[in-house]
C-alpha cells in the first residue's frame, strides 16, 4: 500500500496516496475545485489556471528538520506568495489549500473574464448549453460585467468539419488542449494540433481524412465548451430537454456501459427518439469512453425498414398478419416436427431471448445452431478471465497476449485498455501473421503463416513471457479461420494458460473476441455453432432464423434460402427488428422489438453479465424475442415465462452453470468509482454519466480438463488463398442503417500483397471480380505489403463472407481470369 499523506483542504482533513494532485485530493472529500484544461486521466499540464488555489505548508526548522509549532502546539503553516494550480502540485504532508479565500476568487474572476473576451455569446444555440461548464463556472465565479467591448470580441469560423463526424466552432474554443491530448495520450491517434499563436491559435486536423480516428466522440464529451460537436446531435436537442436511461452496447464483444439521451418529438409522430448515445462510467469495462461505432451506431432501432408487425409472404408479396393468427399458424406446423426444426440465432440477442428460443426449440425436439464462426465459448467458459478482474490492474509484471485480431477492428475499447497496460509496463505479446496497429506498443511481435495459429504458441519467447508473468491474460479471435481452425486455436489458448498457471484467479484467463456482442452469453446458454450449417438449413423442414442475416452475408446461403423459398412444403421463419436480405425469403415474418425498446441483460466477452433498460417504446406492435418464444410455445402446450425478462431471468440463473447468484438486483448494484464522475460537475470529468444503474457481474471461471479434440484443419493448397478478417465498419444488417458512418464505411474489398497484386495484374483502387467456392462479387482491390504472400485478406459482413480459408479467383477489368 502506498503512503498516505494528510492534508486540509477548506477547513475538511482528507488522507490520500503520495503523490495525488490537489484537485483529486479536493474531489475525494467532495470540494470541487474548477478546472478547464485538467481531466483525470491525462497528464495534468496546468494552461487554463482556472484551478489556481492558496497552499501553505508547514514551516521546517533547519536544524531539527522538524515543523515549527505555534502557541497552541499546531504546525505553523506558511503560505506562498502566490497562488498555484491544484491540477499539477502534488499533496503534501500537513498541506493546507485554501480555495474560497479573497484571492482566489479574483484570480477566477479574472481566469473567466480573460477567457470571455474571446468567447461569443452563443449560450441560446449553443449545444453545450445547459452543460457547459463555462457557463455553470461564469455564473458560480465570473465578473458581473466586462470591462471588454463586444465588438472586440475575436471572430472565427463556424461550423468548421473537422471531419465527418465532428465540427469545430473555433470562436468557442478556449485552447485547454483536451481534445489534442485525449487524442495523442490516451488513444495514440495523434489527428489533431494546435495552429498559430496568441489570440489566432486555432485547432486543426493533420489527417486524411479529417479526424480520422475510431475516438472522436469523446472529444466532445470532454470539450469544456460547445467548440466540439457531433453531426449526429448538433442543433439536435438542449440537454434540459432530454432524458436519460442506461444501456449496454450491443456492437462487440465489450459490453460498454452507455446512456442514451432521448426525447418525445413531433415529427417523429410523438414517438419517443434517440438524440445521442453518451458513455456511463465503468472503471472494469470501458471506464469514460465509448468507440465511435458505439456511439453512432444505434440508427437500426429507427431505421426505415424496422418492422413492427407480424408478416406473412406469398408469390413475392407480404401482407401484414395478427400475433393470434401468425402464433397460430407457426404453432400449427411446429407441432409434431421433431428434429424437422432447426433454430439459427446469433450472439445479437439477450441472455433472456437465447434461453427461451433454446427451452421451445428443444422442447419441441429440434436442432439449434449458433449463427457465427468462432468457436470456443465452452473454453472461455471453463477458463476465462477470474472473479475481479480489470484490465485496467494489468501494469509492471504482467503479460497479456494477443492472436489472430487486429483488435481495434473487432473490439475497440479491448485495444485501448491493452496499449494502455503495455504503456503501464505490462509485456505485450502480438501474434498475427501481419502487422496491426497493436503492433506498435508490442514488446513481442510474432509472425506466423496462416493456418499455424495454434503452432504460433509454441514460441519460446511467448511461453516465456507467460511463465514469468504474475498475471496473464490472453486474447483469441478468429482472423483467417473458419470454425474447426479457431476451435484448435481456442483448445491450444486453453492448454497454454492452465500449463503456466493463469487460471481460475482475477487478471488471469482466456477472452474470446466474438463477433457479436453476446457469443458468449449464447455459448453459455448451450448455443453451438453447426459443422455444415448450410446443409442443415436446405434439409430442415421449418428452418427459424433469430436475428442473423444470411442472405446478406454470403452468396451462397442466399441462394440455398431462395432454393427453399421456391419449395412449398418448406417453411422458413425469419425473426428480427428489420427487414433484411433474408426476410425477402421467409414464408413468415416476426417483428421482434430492438434492445433499447425492452430490458435484458448481454454477457461481455469477460463473462460480466451486464443489465440493461427500456430506452424507447417498442416500435408498432412488436414484441421482444423472449415473448415470441413464449407465445410459440403456449400454442404448444410449452411453459415457457414471458411478459418481462426479470421473470425469465430466474429460471435461466437456476439452470445455467455459473449464473446461479445472479439477479437483476444484484446486476443492478453499482459502487463509488474514481475518477468520481457526476452530473454536478461536468468540467472534471466531462458530461460523461455516472453508474448508479449497476457495474455487472463477473462469472466466476467453470474450470475442468481442457479437452482434446480438436483438429487442425488443412489450408487450401492454391497460389492464392483468401482468409476472413474482421472490420469495424462493416456492412452488418444493425450498422448499415447508421447513415452517419457511411463516410467512413468502405465499399466490399480485397486486400493484396503488392507482389501477388503484380501477378494477378491489379492494381490498388481497381474494381475487379472475384469469385470464392462458387459466389462471385465485385470487390476493389486494396495492395499492402504487410499482407503475407499467397494470401487474400477478404472483410466478413460484405456480401460474400468466407467461412473459412478458400481459394479465390480474380477477373480484372477486361474479363480474363488472373
Amino acid at each position: 500500500m502506498s503512503k498516505q499523506v494528510t492534508l486540509t483542504i477548506d477547513g475538511k482533513t482528507v488522507s490520500v496516496p503520495e503523490g495525488t494532485l490537489i484537485v483529486d485530493a479536493a474531489k475525494k472529500i467532495g470540494i470541487d475545485i474548477p478546472v478547464f484544461c485538467y481531466h483525470p486521466k491525462m497528464e495534468p499540464v496546468g494552461m487554463c489556471r482556472m484551478c489556481l488555489v492558496d497552499v501553505g505548508r508547514p514551516v521546517i526548522d533547519r536544524e531539527t528538520r522538524q515543523p515549527v509549532l505555534e502557541e497552541d502546539g499546531s504546525p505553523k503553516i506558511q503560505f506562498g506568495w502566490k497562488l498555484e494550480t491544484a491540477c499539477t502540485v502534488p499533496v503534501s504532508e500537513g498541506m493546507v489549500v485554501d480555495g474560497m479565500s479573497k484571492k482566489v476568487e479574483q484570480a477566477r474572476n479574472d481566469i473567466l473574464e480573460l477567457l470571455l473576451t474571446s468567447h461569443p455569446l452563443d449560450c441560446p444555440i449553443c449545444d453545450k448549453g445547459g452543460e457547459c461548464p463555462l457557463q455553470n463556472l461564469t455564473m458560480a465565479h465570473g465578473p458581473g460585467e466586462s470591462r471588454f467591448l463586444f465588438d472586440e470580441k475575436l471572430r472565427a469560423a463556424k461550423n468548421l468539419p473537422l471531419g465527418d463526424l465532428i465540427f469545430l466552432d473555433r470562436e468557442r474554443c478556449i485552447q485547454c488542449a483536451r481534445c489534442i491530448r485525449f487524442q495523442d495520450e490516451i488513444v495514440g491517434d495523434a489527428v489533431l494540433e494546435f495552429y498559430n499563436r496568441g489570440r489566432a491559435t486555432d485547432i486543426i486536423t493533420n489527417s486524411d481524412p479529417g479526424f480520422d480516428s475510431y475516438w472522436s466522440g469523446n472529444t466532445t464529451d470532454i470539450c469544456p465548451v460547445g467548440a466540439l460537436t457531433t453531426a449526429d446531435f448538433r442543433f439536435g436537442a438542449r440537454p434540459w430537454e432530454l432524458k436519460s436511461a442506461a444501456s449496454i452496447c450491443s456492437l462487440c464483444p465489450v459490453g460498454c456501459n452507455m446512456t442514451y439521451n432521448t426525447r418525445r418529438e413531433a415529427k417523429s409522430g410523438g414517438r419517443i427518439v434517440i438524440k445521442r448515445a453518451m458513455p456511463r462510467q465503468n472503471e472494469s469495462v470501458n471506464e469514460l469512453w465509448i468507440c465511435d461505432k458505439g456511439r453512432f451506431g444505434y440508427h437500426f432501432t429507427e431505421a426505415e425498414n424496422r418492422l413492427s408487425e407480424p408478416l406473412t409472404c406469398s408469390q413475392n408479396e407480404q401482407e401484414p398478419m395478427s400475433w393470434e393468427d401468425t402464433i397460430g399458424f407457426v404453432g400449427d406446423r411446429l407441432k409434431n416436427i421433431g428434429e424437422g426444426l432447426l433454430t439459427v440465432v446469433s450472439g445479437r440477442l439477450p441472455n433472456e431471448d437465447l434461453y427461451n428460443l433454446k427451452k421451445l426449440t428443444d422442447s419441441i425436439g429440434g436442432r439449434t445452431a449458433l449463427y457465427t464462426q468462432m468457436a470456443g465459448g465452452d473454453l472461455t467458459a471453463q477458463f476465462g478471465l477470474g472473479e475481479g478482474s480489470n484490465l485496467g490492474a494489468l501494469g509492471e509484471g504482467d503479460a497479456i497476449l494477443v492472436i489472430a485480431s487486429d483488435l481495434e477492428e473487432e473490439a475497440p475499447l479491448w485495444w485501448l485498455r491493452v496499449k494502455q497496460a503495455a504503456e503501464r509496463g505490462a509485456f505485450l505479446m502480438v501474434a498475427n501473421p501481419r502487422h496491426t496497429k497493436l503492433s506498435r506498443y508490442a514488446n513481442l511481435e510474432v509472425s506466423y503463416v496462416y493456418g499455424q495459429e495454434a503452432a504460433a504458441l509454441e514460441n519460446e519467447d511467448i511461453q516465456k513471457g507467460l511463465k514469468e508473468a504474475e498475471n496473464a491474460v490472453l486474447f483469441f479471435g478468429s482472423e483467417g479461420l473458419g470454425l474447426e481452425g479457431s476451435a484448435h486455436l481456442a483448445q491450444a489458448c486453453a492448454d497454454l494458460m492452465v500449463k503456466t498457471g493463469h487460471t481460475g484467479k482475477a487478471n488471469n484467463g482466456l477472452v474470446g473476441i466474438w463477433p457479436r456482442a453476446n457469443d458468449q452469453g449464447a455459448w453459455d446458454i448451450g448455443w453451438r455453432p453447426l459443422d455444415n450449417l448450410a446443409a442443415e438449413m436446405e434439409n430442415a423442414q421449418v428452418l427459424y432464423i433469430v436475428a442473423a442475416d444470411p442472405a446478406a452475408d454470403d452468396e451462397n446461403l442466399r441462394a440455398l434460402l431462395q432454393k427453399r423459398y421456391d419449395i412449398p412444403y418448406n417453411l422458413t421463419i425469419v425473426q428480427d427488428v428489420l427487414k433484411t436480405e433474408t426476410s425477402k425469403l421467409a414464408d413468415v415474418i416476426l417483428a421482434a422489438q430492438s434492445q433499447v425498446e425492452r430490458e435484458g441483460t448481454f454477457t461481455s466477452g469477460e463473462r460480466r453479465v451486464q443489465r440493461f433498460y427500456p430506452v424507447t417504446t417498442p416500435m408498432g406492435d412488436s414484441l421482444a424475442d423472449f415473448e415470441i418464444a413464449a407465445r410459440i410455445g403456449a400454442e404448444l402446450g410449452i411453459a415457457l415465462k414471458g411478459r418481462f425478462p426479470s421473470i425469465v431471468f430466474p429460471q435461466l440463473a437456476k439452470e445455467v452453470p455459473g449464473y446461479a447468484e445472479l439477479s437483476y438486483q444484484k446486476l443492478a448494484e453499482s459502487q463509488e468509482q474514481w475518477p468520481i464522475i457526476g452530473r454536478e460537475d461536468l468540467y472534471y470529468g466531462g458530461t460523461g454519466y455516472k453508474n448508479d444503474q449497476g457495474l455487472g457481474v463477473q462469472l466466476a471461471p467453470l474450470g475442468g480438463e481442457v479437452p482434446s479434440n480438436a483438429v487442425t484443419p488443412a489450408m487450401p493448397k492454391a497460389d492464392l488463398v483468401a482468409v476472413p478478417v474482421t472490420t469495424l465498419y462493416d456492412h452488418g444488417t444493425t450498422l448499415l442503417p447508421s447513415k452517419i458512418l457511411a463516410p467512413r464505411t468502405p465499399a466490399p474489398y480485397l486486400v493484396l500483397n503488392p507482389a501477388d497484386a503484380e501477378k494477378q495484374k491489379a492494381t490498388d483502387g481497381m474494381t475487379v471480380s472475384v469469385t470464392v467456392n462458387g459466389a462471385s462479387t465485385t470487390v476493389v482491390v486494396v495492395i499492402d505489403k504487410n499482407i503475407p504472400a499467397g494470401f487474400a485478406l477478404l472483410p466478413r459482413s460484405m456480401g460474400i463472407s468466407i467461412a473459412e480459408p478458400s481459394i479465390i479467383e480474380i477477373r480484372v477489368a477486361e474479363g480474363e481470369l488472373v
